[in-house]
């Protein structure tokens, strides 16, 4: 019995292990990763233009608009970005009004875990693709973590008028083409009574392991507790157990690789932490934030893993830009956290789970 348990054990392992290394199948990547670098270059080179880089965090947020509806038509790719900005911009303002009034550690734990079950209700009603409320509860700890330096309402408007812009990068396509896909939609679910079960349970697990991951941040002193709320919503998205697993162990490793580039970027220069950045400190950092967020949409549908080793430095690098700070403590509590959020994830998956399978809500193309 011991002999065949350890043979069952290895063989999940080996599978998990050879995940690492496998791609998945192209789908026109380089456009739908230039769609988005497009949206988040263009408003963050006018922050850098008018000298404030330390703004770019609030546009960043709002360009992520463009990373929703990649393969979609025109249509449905507006009004799914629609819905995504919504979500960003929701978690934008939430932050921003948590930074203002300076509302940190037990309070951003428990507003961000309350977010995370109402943003998994929204996602999956919707069908939003990536799915999940991840990137909108990235957005409200990262935009809650770094103080405000203008008014609430010029960084909200900030992110919204970036949303903007990648809406209309989005569906720039259409101009060339002109063509409109009549009566296009996206598959839509039935069996609607046990769905809203399923997407009560899938909300309920967002809610325990933000909330649980949160905890612990606040708890061990740490002083970025939202990175490991974010890392514990990742397995969360999966379409089952497996792919759960696979998420956490990408993120993991993806996250560890990355945090050597941002290593190599930070360390060996003079980033003293200050009220902000040098000129052309901020300009280097602002360039490397758009070249990296091009090579996280260029492999996040086909590796997750792979999409972390850029998307860690864009995170890391655009929070220095707000918020300047000692790169090896900030290297140091990144990887921490996203150890901890991404077992708290895994575990809630095994343990919060729907009595007659996954929750079928989340696709594993879907990747936050």
């Amino acid at each position: 019995m011991h002999r065949r348990l350890e043979v069952a054990v290895a063989h999940v392992f080996m599978r998990h292990l050879r995940a690492l290394h496998s791609l998945g199948p192209a789908n026109n990547d380089h456009l739908s990763a230039l769609r988005v670098a497009v949206s988040v270059a263009v408003p963050s080179l006018v922050l850098l233009v008018f000298g404030r880089p330390e703004l770019i965090i609030y546009a960043v947020f709002g360009a992520l608009t463009g990373m929703y509806g990649r393969s979609e038509p025109h249509q449905l790719r507006l009004r799914h970005q629609l819905q995504a900005a919504l979500v960003l911009l929701s978690g934008v303002g939430v932050g921003v009004f948590l930074s203002v009034n300076q509302l940190h550690s037990w309070r951003l734990v428990g507003i961000e875990a309350l977010l995370a079950g109402a943003g998994s209700v929204y996602s999956d009603k919707v069908r939003l693709k990536p799915n999940g409320p991840f990137f909108g509860i990235l957005a409200l700890g990262a935009c809650a973590s770094v103080p405000a330096v203008v008014p609430w309402y010029v960084a909200l408007l900030i992110s919204a008028g970036s949303a903007a812009f990648s809406l209309l990068v989005g569906f720039s396509g259409w101009v060339r083409r002109r063509t409109w896909s009549d009566g296009a939609v996206r598959e839509s679910a039935r069996l609607r009574g046990r769905l809203r079960r399923k997407a009560v349970i899938h909300a309920a697990r967002y809610v325990v392991a933000v909330g649980a991951a949160g905890t612990i941040g606040v708890i061990t002193g740490s002083g970025h507790p939202h990175w490991a709320m974010a890392a514990a919503a990742v397995p969360l998205a999966g379409a089952d157990l497996p792919s759960s697993v696979h998420r956490g162990l990408h993120r993991i490793m993806g996250t560890f690789l990355g945090l050597v580039v941002v290593a190599v970027v930070l360390l060996p220069a003079p980033w003293a932490p200050s009220q902000f950045l040098p000129g052309a400190e901020a300009a280097v950092l602002a360039l490397l934030v758009i070249i990296f967020q091009f090579t996280t949409e260029l492999f996040m549908t086909r590796h997750y893993g792979l999409a972390m080793v850029s998307f860690t430095p864009v995170i890391l690098l655009m929070t220095q830009l707000a918020a300047p700070a000692d790169p090896y403590v900030l290297i140091a509590e990144r990887g921490v956290e996203t150890v901890v959020g991404a077992v708290i994830g895994i575990l809630v998956v095994v343990f919060i789970r729907a009595r007659r399978g996954p929750v079928p809500l989340a696709s594993a193309a879907g990747l936050p």
